[in-house]
C-alpha cells in the first residue's frame, strides 16, 4: 500500500480542468503525489513550531485557507461523500493510489485537519514520523488500536494473550475481559500493581500480542514506568499501547519514552467544552508486531484508517471534529490552570478529617510520585522565567471515612460541582466509580482494579479554586 498520509487532504477534489481528453489513473496518481508532498511540507514546517502554535494552526496555513475561499478557520465539510471528476479519478482514489476522502465513513476533510493536529501535538519533540486516526469515541479508539493485533490467520487458533494494567477505565476493562476474553477466548493477563516491574516481566511472553497501560489511570491515578515497560514489550517484538487521556500531550507524550501507540478519549480533556464525543489513536511509524502485513507496521494509524476502520465504521462526525479543533487551540493553558487548581484541591482534601486518603500524582506521598515527576511536565514550560515545571493533570480521587454511605452523602451534597460520569471538562465534575464508570466490573473486577466503594473521582475544572474548595468543604460537612 502506498503512503496515503494525505488521504484526508480536502484539495483532492479540486484539481481543476484536465487538459487531456482521456484522463488516466496514472495522471491522478501523479497529482496525488504532488498533494502528498505539499502536505508533508506543511507538516515539516509546523514541526518546527512550538506546541501552542501547532495547537492553534495545525496544518491549516494561509495557503490552505486560500483553497477554502479564504476562510481563516478550518471549514466543516458536512457532507457524506466526495464528487469525482471522472472514472479515472474515482478508480485512483478508491484504490488508495492517491489522497482522497471518498466517503465520510472512511475519511472527511474536517476530520483530517483534526487528525493532523493531534499527530503533530502527540509527536511534539519526537524525531520520527507520527500519524493519527480519529474515531467516534474513546472506546472506539481503544478497540481499533488493539483489535488488529488479535487476528488469527489461516484458521489457526494460536494461544495468544494480552498484558494490561488492571488500573484502567471501566470500559477498557470490559472490552478486554468480556469482549476479548469471554467472547473470543483470548487470555488477558492483568497486572495488579503497575509499579511492580517484576509483575510486568512475568506476564509478557512469546505469545503476547500487545502490552497496554493507562497513565495516569482512571480513577485511581496510577502510574507506571513507560520506558521500562516498553523495553519489556519490545524484547518480545510487540507494541506498547498507552492510554494518555488524563495527561494529554500537554503534560506527557508517551511516544517520546518508547510507547508505540497512544490512545485518547478525546471526549475528555481535549474536548474540554463537552460539545463532542470522540477518540483517537496516534502511532509512530515502524512499530513492532508479531503479526500483520508490512503496511500495518510501517504506518499503523493509516493502515487502521483505510482498512479495519473502514470496515468497522466508527467514524467521527465532522461537526464534532470542528468543535474539538477549537477546544485544542488552548489545550496547554487549560491544562496548566486546571492542574494548578487540582493540586490545591488535593492538598485541601489531604488535610480534611473526613477524608481517608487522596490519590493525586502531585502529592509527595502519592505512591508513584517520583515516576509522575519523571514523565509529567507542562510542555514548553522551560521557556518561562521559572523554568520547566511538573504538572499532574486535573483528575484526582479521594476516599471518605465512613465507607460507601459517606461517599454517597458527600456526593449528594455537592452544589456547584456537577454529578456526572464525565471528566476533562472545563467545569468541575464528580462521580462515584463503583456505581457509575466501574459498576459493570462487579466486586471482583473492582477489587482487581483497586476501586473501593468509598471513592469519589473529581475532575477539577477551571473555576476559581476557592469556589471549588468551598463547595467541597460544605459537602464534606
Amino acid at each position: 500500500m502506498k503512503d496515503q498520509a494525505a488521504v484526508i487532504d480536502h484539495k483532492n477534489g479540486h484539481f481543476g480542468i484536465v487538459n487531456d481528453d482521456t484522463p488516466t489513473v496514472e495522471m491522478y496518481v501523479k497529482r496525488g503525489q504532488e498533494i502528498t508532498a505539499s502536505l508533508q511540507r506543511r507538516r515539516q514546517t509546523m514541526r518546527q513550531k512550538k506546541f501552542d502554535t501547532i495547537a492553534v494552526h495545525g496544518v491549516y496555513d494561509a495557503e490552505e485557507a486560500l483553497q477554502n475561499q479564504g476562510s481563516i478557520i478550518e471549514p466543516m465539510f458536512a457532507t457524506s461523500a466526495q464528487h469525482f471528476e471522472n472514472s479515472s479519478h474515482m478508480e485512483a482514489s478508491l484504490g488508495y493510489l492517491m489522497p482522497a476522502w471518498a466517503y465520510s465513513r472512511i475519511a472527511n476533510p474536517t476530520t483530517g485537519y483534526l487528525e493532523e493536529t493531534m499527530a503533530l501535538l502527540e509527536g511534539y519533540g519526537f524525531d520520527g514520523e507520527v500519524s493519527a486516526c480519529a474515531t467516534a469515541s474513546g472506546m472506539a479508539a481503544v478497540f481499533m488500536a488493539t483489535n488488529p493485533f488479535l487476528a488469527q490467520r489461516g484458521g489457526r487458533a494460536d494461544p495468544i494473550n494480552i498484558v494490561a494494567s488492571a488500573h484502567c477505565y471501566g470500559g477498557t476493562f470490559m472490552l478486554f475481559q468480556e469482549r476479548y476474553a469471554t467472547e473470543r477466548g483470548i487470555e488477558v493477563r492483568w497486572v495488579r500493581d503497575p509499579l511492580q516491574m517484576e509483575e510486568w516481566a512475568s506476564q509478557i511472553d512469546g505469545n503476547t500480542r500487545f502490552v497496554y497501560g493507562e497513565m495516569p489511570s482512571n480513577p485511581n491515578l496510577s502510574v507506571f514506568d513507560i520506558a521500562a515497560v516498553a523495553e519489556l514489550a519490545h524484547a518480545q517484538d510487540v507494541p506498547l499501547i498507552v492510554d494518555s487521556t488524563v495527561g494529554t500531550a500537554a503534560l506527557m507524550r508517551p511516544l517520546l519514552h518508547g510507547a508505540d501507540i497512544v490512545v485518547h478519549s478525546v471526549s475528555k480533556t481535549m474536548a474540554s467544552s463537552g460539545l463532542a464525543i470522540a477518540g483517537a489513536l496516534i502511532a509512530k511509524h515502524d512499530i513492532p508486531s508479531k503479526i500483520g502485513p508490512a503496511e500495518m507496521k510501517q504506518n499503523f494509524a493509516l493502515y487502521v484508517k483505510l482498512l479495519p476502520f473502514r470496515d468497522h465504521g466508527p467514524s467521527l462526525s465532522p461537526f464534532s471534529a470542528l468543535m474539538i479543533l477549537n477546544d485544542l487551540r488552548t489545550l496547554r493553558s487549560k491544562m496548566d490552570l486546571m492542574s494548578k487548581n487540582a493540586m490545591r484541591v488535593a492538598e485541601f482534601l489531604a488535610d480534611h478529617p473526613a477524608v481517608e486518603g487522596v490519590a493525586y500524582p502531585g502529592l509527595a506521598d502519592f505512591r508513584g510520585h517520583n515516576l509522575a515527576k519523571k514523565y509529567m511536565w507542562l510542555v514548553d514550560s522551560e521557556d518561562a522565567d521559572e523554568g520547566a515545571v511538573n504538572r499532574f493533570g486535573h483528575l484526582l480521587s479521594f476516599r471518605l471515612r465512613g465507607g460507601h454511605s459517606a461517599a454517597r452523602s458527600t456526593f449528594d451534597r455537592l452544589q456547584m460541582i456537577l454529578r456526572a460520569t464525565d471528566l476533562g471538562r472545563i467545569k468541575s465534575v464528580a462521580t462515584i466509580p463503583t456505581i457509575s464508570t466501574h459498576q459493570q466490573q462487579g466486586d471482583e473486577g473492582r477489587q482487581l482494579a483497586s476501586v473501593p466503594a468509598n471513592l469519589i473521582r473529581l475532575n477539577v475544572g477551571a473555576e476559581n479554586v476557592r469556589d471549588i474548595i468551598a463547595d467541597l468543604e460544605q459537602a464534606l460537612g
